[in-house]
């Protein structure tokens, strides 16, 4: 009986000395940025830091693709939001942009041998508007300047020249047939249903009845002549259209002669300024042919053109579709005096004509009709020679965008397409306008997930993004990497016109970026949170009529933000608080314990305890995950809780089958859990279960466990931890409740100050455990036990009951099976 006390008392001062060696101190709970360490008073008195820091890695991979001239060298920007990726990407382009050349400017204007297939053409940068108002005109001058031309004096007389000539040629061969009929005495009359030819005779026709009365001879003299006439007279008349045709001819050669001095007179200016660049050369002489070739359009213009009660000088006869056929539709313009060095595009919406452009249609009498001038560009081409940035997540859910783009981006042109031509959906005849030659670097920024699957779903992407700038979330916390935050800090503030930060708000921000980071050791590197909390602080301090930045205000910011964001949180701990969510923080229950969890209202991350089960009995060896089995429990938690079954199954009575039917449950959940941070807990709640023994519930735990029984780290520690503090807090704090935490999650706290207090006051504990043995030590008060020489469990101990319990499940559950003979009061007693 002393034996079994005294191991009774030794098991307890073990299990104290476990207790005192897994509590944390003050010291571990958070790791403060001291003012004292930073040599400066504000921020004013810092050198701006304008980059980034801690992401070398990717600002070396964006330089390397933004300066390699060899192409497919495509940038994916992958990172966490907020990681400055966009900032970065635009800076370093910039910087690259600015040594390179202007790109050329490029024009569609209309091939006239194939109206449907207009041309592409580059100019020289800052020359293809000219050119466009140049054209615009030369029409409008045609329009004025060739009628007036064909109404002129000089026109006049000389077509006048041209019509008396026609009849004085019409006339002298009339006369001349005329003379010859004379000769043979018959006249040509003329009646009103054309020409006649009568027999004369005495200088007087010879009428009917006097014809009749004449001699066979003179008869037959005079039908001789007429016939003769006759002939002569089909010649006259066929001679007609020969001679209008001449005529035509000879108006038609003037009138060319006259366009084609107008149209050189206009055409002169344009071919001196734009004439050197050969491709316009040639497009200007074939539209000289066309213009002269045309002439009338512009008669008919300028015929049908009233005047207004104020005239115009000149017509704006260009934006009529009649004369688009010689305009000039400006896809790109790079004016030098405008632009420095290469273009850099951002395109927020990349849909399919957003990228590759677009052939626009006009409604005109119920059809839709379109021509060269409805040619839209798309980003490709605003970023041709240049950098385009893109959103990946954007481009790949826009239909058919993604395939356009990889399509341009090798075949290293720009061929524009609609939608229906792609999907073969029209039949109908369009523009094909001419592929302009594509030379860009595209920068994709998107997250690791998105690049993942790109890389291992679609062939293409590898080779044709073959560089991948990857941005850290974290950089580990040093002096150095403090002092170049600060500085990084005094940038913004002179970027974003802010006040400058005291010394201790730097502190102050260094300790948020650690937060964020979830690790003593390092600082986030997700700065445009951190940049928006500075903002607000910054707009606190106005209105505190202040005229520096410090760590009150700081501390205001991160309240103010939390306040907005956490009426859920509040929500919740008021529901458990009224008793809706159950949750207890005193007393003992055996087969119960306060599980931990990590929720997202979609503004603010939180924490929040949740009451987790175990009911166990014989059975099969069967542990039922109730979450599992009604499909609210994903994948990893399954797992977790398969775990603990194998830790069961291998490290209890392993001479006998684990005899064994336990159900868990997260209770009052109706979501879906998932994450195998609560198999810790659900593995105590099971052995409080199997051993009888009640486990504390003023203390939450937390951690995953492997299958040798070790608890392992786990993620939003320091969120957890404040979830039941809130919790304690409301129901009132004791000095008994606390938070068992993984011990390598140690160093990811940075709790919030009210934590903080609690702890140094003694009203709330934490404590760090490495093993699930330290953990029912710390939840039921009682040695875990550790098996002696003998291979048995001290006697007792926490384990000792539970093993005793399950050879006890597969004795009885034998006896069902088995003869009675084969079991023994031996085989009880182990």
């Amino acid at each position: 009986m002393a034996r079994k006390s005294a191991r009774k008392s030794a098991a307890k001062a073990g299990a104290d000395a476990q207790l005192s060696s897994s509590l944390l101190g003050l010291e571990d709970l958070l790791i403060c940025c001291d003012p004292a360490d930073l040599d400066f008073k504000d921020t004013r008195t810092l050198e701006p830091l304008p980059g980034l820091i801690g992401q070398d890695r990717a600002l070396g991979a964006i330089r390397l693709a933004a300066s390699i001239p060899h192409p497919d060298f495509n940038l994916f920007v992958l990172g966490p939001a907020g990681a400055g990726r966009h900032s970065a990407v635009q800076t370093l382009l910039e910087a690259e942009a600015t040594g390179r050349p202007v790109p050329p400017d490029w024009i569609y204007v209309n091939d006239f041998a194939s109206p449907d297939r207009p041309k592409a053409i580059a100019m020289p940068p800052g020359t293809a508007r000219p050119l466009q108002k140049a054209m615009e005109a030369l029409v409008d001058d045609l329009a004025t300047d060739i009628p007036s031309l064909f109404e002129s004096e000089q026109y006049q007389n000389r077509r006048s020249a041209f019509e008396q000539r026609l009849e004085s040629r019409k006339q002298d061969a009339f006369e001349k047939l005329a003379d010859k009929s004379r000769e043979r005495s018959v006249t040509i009359l003329r009646t009103p249903m054309g020409f006649a030819i009568a027999g004369v005779r005495n200088g007087e026709v010879i009428k009917p009845d006097d014809f009749s009365n004449l001699s066979d001879r003179d008869r037959k003299e005079i039908e001789d002549a007429v016939n003769l006439t006759e002939k002569d007279l089909e010649k006259y008349l066929k001679s007609i259209p020969r001679l209008e045709k001449e005529h035509r001819a000879a108006v038609a050669l003037l009138n060319a002669e006259l366009a084609e001095q107008a149209v050189d007179d206009a055409l002169d200016p344009v071919l001196k300024a734009f004439g050197a660049i050969e491709a316009i050369k040639l497009h200007l002489t074939a539209l000289r042919t066309d213009l002269i070739e045309n002439a009338e359009m512009f008669l008919r213009e300028g015929n049908g053109r009233q005047e207004g009660p104020f005239p115009v000088a000149r017509a704006r006869i260009h934006d009529e579709p009649a004369f688009h056929r010689y305009a000039v539709n400006v896809m790109v313009s790079n004016d030098p005096k405008t632009s420095a060095g290469a273009p850099i595009i951002t395109e927020p919406l990349p849909s399919l004509s957003n990228l590759i452009g677009k052939v626009d249609h006009i409604s005109t009498m119920g059809a839709l009709v379109t021509d060269f001038t409805l040619i839209r560009s798309g980003a490709l081409h605003r970023a041709n020679g240049g950098f385009l940035i893109l959103d990946a997540l954007r481009v790949l859910t826009e239909p058919l965008a993604w395939e356009a783009l990889k399509r341009c981006l090798e075949t290293r042109a720009i061929r524009i397409s609609s939608a229906a031509e792609m999907l073969s959906l029209i039949s109908t005849s369009t523009l094909e306008p001419q592929p302009i030659p594509l030379q860009v670097r595209v920068v994709l920024v998107g997250d690791a997930l998105l690049h993942l699957l790109l890389t291992l779903h679609d062939p293409d992407f590898s080779r044709l993004f073959k560089v991948g700038a990857d941005f850290s979330h974290d950089m580990p916390r040093s002096a150095e990497s403090v002092g170049l935050f600060a500085r990084m800090v005094a940038g913004v503030c002179k970027r974003d016109g802010l006040r400058p930060v005291s010394r201790d708000g730097v502190a102050a921000l260094v300790d948020v970026a650690t937060r964020a980071a979830d690790d003593q050791g390092r600082m986030s590197l997700r700065i445009g949170a951190i940049w928006d909390l500075l903002r607000e602080a910054d707009f606190l301090t106005s209105v505190s009529g202040k005229s520096v930045i410090d760590v009150s205000q700081i501390a205001a910011a991160r309240a103010a933000a939390e306040d907005r964001a956490d009426r859920v949180r509040d929500r919740l701990q008021d529901m458990i608080k009224e008793g809706t969510l159950i949750v207890s923080t005193s007393g003992s229950t055996v087969g119960q314990v306060n599980g931990l969890t990590v929720t997202s209202s979609g503004l603010f991350t939180f924490g929040l305890p949740v009451r987790i089960t175990a009911r166990v009995r014989m059975g099969s060896g069967k542990v039922i995950d109730i979450e599992r089995e009604a499909k609210l429990g994903g994948p990893i938690h399954s797992k977790g809780v398969l775990i603990l079954s194998s830790y069961l199954a291998t490290h209890y009575a392993g001479d006998m089958p684990l005899s064994l039917w336990a159900s868990l449950v997260f209770e009052q959940t109706y979501g879906g859990v998932e994450g195998d941070s609560a198999s810790a807990a659900e593995l105590c709640a099971l052995l409080s279960a199997l051993a009888g023994i009640p486990i504390s519930q003023s203390l939450a735990i937390t951690g995953s466990i492997n299958q040798m029984g070790e608890v392992q780290p786990i993620g939003g520690v320091n969120e957890k931890i404040e979830g039941f503090f809130d919790t304690c807090k409301a129901a009132g704090l004791t000095g008994q409740q606390g938070v068992l935490i993984p011990r390598r999650n140690v160093r990811n706290l940075m709790l919030r100050a009210d934590v903080i207090e609690a702890v140094a006051k003694g009203q709330f504990r934490i404590y760090a455990i490495s093993h699930i043995d330290q953990a029912m030590e710390l939840l039921t008060g009682l040695p875990a036990g550790a098996r002696s020489g003998a291979g048995v469990f001290e006697d007792g101990s926490v384990n000792a009951n539970v093993e005793t319990r399950l050879r006890s499940f597969a004795l009885t559950l034998r006896e069902f099976t088995k003869p009675a003979d084969l079991f023994t009061e031996s085989d009880l007693e182990q």
